[in-house]
């Protein structure tokens, strides 16, 4: 059995569901590998506190300006800088003990040191970056300048690769970003009409989805209020993930439009087939396992409350007509009569019913080639390597 690590972190939930995802695929597939999901700051590093902050404030209360402040990212970095020698050290004995066959960072900003750490314990071992969002944000951020494979999920994040130096022989670019293969399955209902009516909806209304990852969001709220003061005709389930504060304070608000109120739950798919239109952050993930059950999104972009790296999910949403992107969710009113428009939504549906999202599947297989090759992760790969890999997937 050969060790496949994939590290991770909890910061935002989107890692973890794609190293799963990942995982899903592999056990699927019976590959001989041990897979080991590590989450490197507190299994590694031992640490937690930015848990804490990013899962609370930023992504439950909306503190974006924490993430997206000028001064305090440089910040956040040069503390990853001090500790870098540090984090080498537990590093390089976390790969001595458990000695992997293949590492695959599913995480940003750590990449430096997670290669240089297995460079120097265990300098065959091939490490690759799998980018989990539709562009880097340099510098520092996913693409780091080293020896390494870089699996990316748009043609941006390749050019942004092939900027920093890296050779077409260790780019790889996928379908999309990586989403669970139950995405891809089909649909979970046999009868809409019959499962609204279970959930006490209207069978014949337009239905949206309101999701704000697995930690929900304030802006669900919002969002609420002023489709309730709209003329709107339509219904909405929303899904709170592990907010109990914000299933209660929706439930609370005075209801004109039909509504179901869902807390954390594994049946996203399902939920999606009885909707016809997404609402929600523009998470790389989110959007793209609404995009794989054809529904239309919505979502926000701004410089002040979106994170700065989901605005590249927004200008790929745009550029491809999957749905409408607004400035400020202030606008969600006008945003939803827009995409309800026959003639609107029928060209949104078909755009996101042509998308052909095999990320999963293409990263297993890069991984699998990957180890099977047992390349070191060389300065360079000659063309008979390149052509031994087959690598495009």
């Amino acid at each position: 059995m050969q060790k496949v690590y994939f590290m991770i972190y909890d910061m935002g939930a989107g890692h973890r569901s794609t190293a799963n995802a990942l995982r899903e695929v592999i056990e699927q597939q019976k590959l001989p590998w041990e897979v080991k999901i590590v989450e490197v700051f507190k299994e590694v590093f031992n640490q937690s506190i930015n848990h804490y902050i990013y899962n609370e404030l930023i992504l439950k209360k909306k503190w974006a300006k924490l993430i997206n402040d000028p001064f305090l990212v440089p910040l956040f970095k040069q503390q990853i800088r001090l500790r870098h020698a540090n984090w080498r050290h537990q590093l390089q004995k976390y790969w001595r003990e458990h000695q992997p066959d293949l590492v695959v960072s599913l995480l940003p900003l750590v990449n430096r040191v997670l290669y240089e750490s297995l460079q120097a314990e265990l300098p065959n071992t091939p490490f690759v970056t799998s980018i989990t969002d539709f562009a880097d944000c340099p510098p520092n951020f996913w693409i780091e300048r080293q020896e390494q494979f870089l699996i990316c999920p748009s043609e941006r994040t390749v050019k942004q690769a092939q900027a920093c130096g890296y050779s077409e022989q260790r780019i790889f670019q996928t379908s999309g970003v990586v989403i669970h293969p139950r995405f891809n399955e089909p649909a979970s209902c046999d009868n809409r009409s019959t499962e609204k009516q279970r959930l006490g909806l209207d069978p014949n209304l337009p239905t949206g989805l309101v999701i704000f990852g697995s930690y929900g969001s304030k802006e669900m709220i919002e969002i609420a209020k002023r489709l309730e003061q709209s003329s709107l005709n339509l219904q909405l389930i929303y899904i709170c993930g592990r907010n109990e504060q914000l299933a209660t304070e929706l439930r609370n608000i005075p209801s004109r439009l039909p509504k179901y109120i869902e807390g954390f739950t594994k049946q996203i798919p399902y939920y999606m087939d009885l909707c016809d239109f997404f609402i929600g952050k523009p998470g790389s993930v989110g959007i793209s396992e609404a995009i794989a059950r054809k529904l239309p999104v919505i979502t926000e972009c701004n410089n002040r409350t979106t994170l700065f790296q989901e605005r590249a999910s927004a200008d790929w949403l745009a550029e491809n007509e999957f749905g409408i992107v607004v400035e400020n969710f202030r606008d969600i009113n006008k945003a939803v009569a827009e995409l309800i428009q026959p003639e609107n939504f029928s060209r949104y549906r078909a755009n996101v019913e042509a998308d052909k999202n095999q990320a999963v599947f293409e990263v297993v297989e890069t991984l699998e080639k990957i180890l099977a090759s047992s390349l070191s992760v060389a300065p360079s790969l000659n063309l008979d390597m390149q052509e031994k890999l087959s690598l495009k997937v």
